[in-house]
């Protein structure tokens, strides 16, 4: 046996406390890392611009791209200075009020993919061509944006939340820790992602039935997949409020309670 120091101490305790909201982001990883098969939803879409341009189904993903990029911009520099005019003081956004609702958009964002997916696969049995799995069908892959531009801001929010909330929570000895602790989150995220579709894989095709995630994605019921990804979300949702509830206040908003009451007693004796 060997006698630890304090600061051992107090590392290993501010890491065994952000666990349980480390975890909540897993899900919302593991809905970003479905976008193979978006690509084989923009596959079967006509994604024909105009008369000469298409936009190849691997090009999607540059819409969350996008979004993710034009939050980052227009945080800082518009939305909050704009809050901030209209309530007459200054607006701030914590970080797991962000986090938050970044899983909020995670779930939206399944629920919108269902939603589009549903209605390709509709379209696809009624146009004729579910037996063919390189068929375009008559829908414009343009209703896939909703999805895309969700996911960027769904991961916008809660992946940059998070290194801002374990950077604030952990002390400078752990910069490097809370700096990696979002990244060791993705990993976990991709590999329980390849579980759970495998799982899903084998339950649905027992008794010789098609899978809900087929390589024929007008056979499958890829619909179902993703409402069964946004009630896991809902789920994680209710986990991470119930977790932010039992962490309790941040050291940042202890702080601003300490200055606050500072500011009141100070006003008080003036």
């Amino acid at each position: 046996w060997s006698l630890c120091t304090v600061d051992q101490v107090e590392d290993l305790k501010a890491i065994l406390k952000v666990i349980p909201i480390w975890s909540t982001g897993m899900v919302t990883f593991i809905n970003i890392s479905q976008n193979s098969f978006s690509i084989l939803q923009a596959s079967s879409m006509n994604r024909r611009i105009t008369g000469n341009f298409e936009i190849p189904a691997g090009s999607f993903g540059i819409f969350a791209v996008s979004s993710l990029i034009l939050w980052v911009a227009l945080y800082d520099q518009v939305l909050l200075p704009l809050a901030s005019r209209i309530k007459g003081k200054p607006v701030y956004v914590n970080a797991r009020q962000r986090m938050g609702t970044g899983i909020f958009l995670s779930s939206l964002c399944m629920i919108v993919t269902a939603a589009v997916e549903y209605i390709r696969r509709s379209l696809a049995i009624k146009q004729g061509v579910s037996d063919d799995p390189e068929a375009m069908v008559d829908m414009s892959a343009l209703w896939l944006l909703p999805q895309y531009c969700l996911m960027g801001l769904a991961e916008g929010l809660n992946a940059i939340a998070q290194n801002e909330f374990y950077i604030s929570e952990f002390p400078r000895s752990m910069s490097s820790m809370a700096s990696n602790l979002s990244g060791a989150g993705m990993s976990v995220a991709s590999l329980l992602a390849s579980f759970l579709m495998n799982s899903i894989d084998d339950l649905t095709k027992k008794g010789g039935q098609e899978s809900w995630i087929s390589t024929n994605i007008n056979k499958g019921h890829y619909d179902y997949y993703f409402c069964g990804l946004a009630g896991l979300s809902m789920v994680n949702m209710l986990y991470f409020l119930i977790c932010c509830w039992a962490y309790g206040p941040c050291r940042a908003e202890e702080g601003d309670r300490k200055s606050t009451r500072l500011n009141s007693s100070h006003k008080r004796s003036s």
